[in-house]
This record gives C-alpha cells, structure tokens and sequence, in this order.
C-alpha cells in the first residue's frame, strides 16, 4: 500500500511520543490504528492499565479496558517480533482474532507474548514520555492521549 502511513505521533502531557509503525508485520493493525487515530478516536482516551516493568495499555474510550471501536475485531496477525521495551502491540481478550482499538507498549522484556499479540509498531522517540505515565490498574488521575495522528 502506497498511503500506508509510516509514523504515528501520540501527544501526551509530557511531549510527544513518535512511533515507527510496522505494516510489514501487521498490515490490517496498522491500518486500523492509523485511521482510528486519525479519526481522532484517541483523543482524550486515557491509559487504563499501567503496570510498572511491564506495560502502558490504553486505547479504550470507555476507559475501563473492556471498551473499544465501532469497527469489526481484527484477525489475529502474530508475527516473530519480540515483545521488548517500546514495542507496540494489540491488547485482546481470550480470543485471538478479537483486537479492536485497544494497544499496549512495553517498558521492559515481555517475551512470553511473543506470537500471541500483534505488534504493530515500536517507539522511535518519547518512550520517557510512557515511562513518565502514573501507574495502576486504573491509575487514580490516568494519563491521556491529548491527540494521536498517523502520518
């Protein structure tokens, strides 16, 4: 795809966190994160589940982690990238094939996802910026995406 957009652009309190997208390994995620982003779905959407030396997950307009797009869940695209700090991946259920607009990226070594959620990008720059996130299961005062652009 010619138009598939090669960065996305997370602005958060802190600054902005760029992300290299990865349609290499997730064509139809990439395409999804792009045009909800675009959409200005993530605007506002808090991160729900900030668990230190694990992961920031967000993508939720409901913010309570069991929310997610009008659009069809996507299929499964597992691919051999490893989960390792500042990777970005699909949040799911139980169901693999049940991605929607939920994400996740990394803070540290997560290889025990590996070939179990979709990676779709990894941060290129701004990762102090997620580091900088508060933290818990919800956060009492969560961070937020002030505004998330595909370009």
């Amino acid at each position: 795809m010619a138009d598939t957009p090669e960065t996305l652009t997370m602005t958060l309190a802190d600054g902005d966190v760029v992300i290299k997208l990865r349609p290499d390994l997730a064509p139809q995620h990439v395409q999804r994160i792009a045009e909800l982003a675009n959409e200005g779905f993530y605007d506002g959407v808090v991160f729900h589940r900030v668990i230190p030396g694990f992961m920031a997950q967000g993508g939720d307009p409901t913010g309570t982690g069991t929310g997610g797009s009008s659009k069809p869940d996507l299929p499964a695209e597992f691919s051999r990238e490893p989960h390792v700090r500042g990777v970005c991946s699909m949040a799911r259920t139980a169901n693999p094939n049940s991605a929607n607009s939920q994400f996740f990226i990394c803070f540290d070594d997560a290889g025990f996802l590996d070939g179990q959620y979709t990676v779709w990008g990894e941060v290129t720059s701004g990762m102090e910026h997620i580091d900088a996130l508060p933290k818990g299961e919800p956060p009492r005062e969560p961070g937020k995406i002030e505004k998330m652009r595909a370009s």
